[in-house]
């Protein structure tokens, strides 16, 4: 039994969820900061479309590499020093990704900015789990809508304060101070306590229930992520939508996942698990499927936004049940689980490439529409 557990209810919720909301929100202002850096690092460093994607890359594979020995540093040193850690990591990158004119070591940076990211991703929901199991209520989904208000928040801070004529290095040392003092606020409250034994292995290949779980993680993601690098090129193969409102579909979906999460946990409530993963599931598939096959580029514009609310509370459900499962410690599981997850953002763009070139996009969104059937056909399994 942790500390956490020992707690009361409603003294927990004073004191541990206003803290691990703002992690949640810490690590999405960290994130997103990057993207309105990515044009100015290309220009810097005069790459090619294909070299940026290559340096682009090297932020999954650091991400990748960290994940899974993050569950391992939990047990041993509590979610709150690995939080600490992996939040100064980003803090101390984020300028140098905004200021590097060297290649190789701008793909450094880029990997280790990524390893803490990906360290700080698992560590904050290692902690969410906790604090919602000793609360003993829905909480996961609050805890994701403050990651994607962070999204939201940070690259449009960041793209305003670069429109305003300043540097990429000021613009963004705007978004460390807030993070700073969001870490200050937060730090106080997070675990210190060692979820598990020290001597469990760094390394551990999910199997049974949390394979399973990984996979679906797989498939949220990669729906996720080919809204992410595909919506645009989807909505411009009709005529009347111009390049210039090309990326409202993701605009439309980042919004309604965010408010989706935000107000998940009392849907989650009143409603039940099941239902909710059942209908976010479907009415993510169906979203998908009426992007491809209504023509009106206005249908498809809302069906962006079904997307978003379908799959809002879905991977939030998934950490849950990746918490509460048997089969594996709790840190151990989730760090697997985040690392499928992830896998499926960083290889959708490739793996939706080449489906597209051997059927259409069309298809390709298609036979995602069908993979998130299979997680609706799965969803009294993860809510049990």
């Amino acid at each position: 039994m942790t500390a956490l557990d020992a707690e009361q209810p409603h003294r927990l919720h004073q004191r541990v969820n206003p803290g691990t909301r703002l992690v949640f929100l810490i690590a999405g202002l960290g994130m997103s900061a990057w993207a309105p850096l990515v044009p100015f690092a290309s220009e810097r460093l005069h790459l090619s479309g294909a070299s940026l994607g290559g340096l682009l890359l090297c932020l999954g594979i650091g991400s990748l590499a960290a994940m899974p020995v993050t569950g391992a540093l939990v047990a041993r040193f509590g979610c709150r020093r690995v939080i600490l850690g992996s939040t100064l990591v980003i803090l101390a990158m984020l300028p140098l990704l905004a200021t590097l004119e060297v290649l190789w070591l701008m793909a450094a940076t880029l990997m280790v900015f990524g390893a803490g990211l990906g360290m700080l991703d698992v560590a904050m929901n290692v902690q969410a789990v906790e604090v919602e199991k000793a609360a003993g209520k829905p909480m996961m989904s609050g805890f994701h809508g403050f990651f994607s208000l962070g999204g939201i928040v940070g690259a449009g801070a960041v793209s305003l304060l670069l429109g305003t004529g300043l540097s990429p290095l000021q613009a963004v040392s705007a978004i460390l101070l807030l993070i700073v003092l969001l870490l200050a606020i937060s730090l106080p409250t997070l675990m210190t306590e060692r979820l598990h034994q020290p001597d469990q292995p760094w390394l551990v290949i999910p199997r049974g229930w949390v394979a399973f779980l990984g996979l679906l993680c797989f498939i949220l993601f990669l729906a996720e992520g080919a809204v992410l690098d595909w919506s645009a090129l989807l909505l411009l193969q009709s005529p009347e939508i111009s390049v210039a409102h090309a990326g409202l579909g993701y605009a439309i979906f980042s919004v309604a996942m965010t408010l989706g999460r935000l107000t998940g946990d009392k849907i989650i409530q009143r409603f039940g698990r099941y239902p909710v993963m059942l209908t976010g599931a479907l009415a993510a598939a169906a979203g998908m499927t009426l992007a491809v096959l209504v023509p009106w580029p206005q249908i498809a514009l809302l069906a962006f936004l079904l997307v978003g609310f379908g799959l809002a509370n879905t991977v939030p459900m998934l950490f849950n049940a990746a918490g509460n499962q048997q089969d594996m410690p709790a840190n151990l599981a989730i760090s697997a689980m985040t690392t499928l997850g992830y896998a499926g953002i960083l290889s959708g763009p490739a793996l939706i490439g080449l489906i597209s070139q051997w059927l259409s996009l069309s298809g390709a969104f298609l036979m995602i529409a069908v993979l998130l059937l299979a997680v609706a056909a799965s969803a009294r399994r993860v809510a049990r």
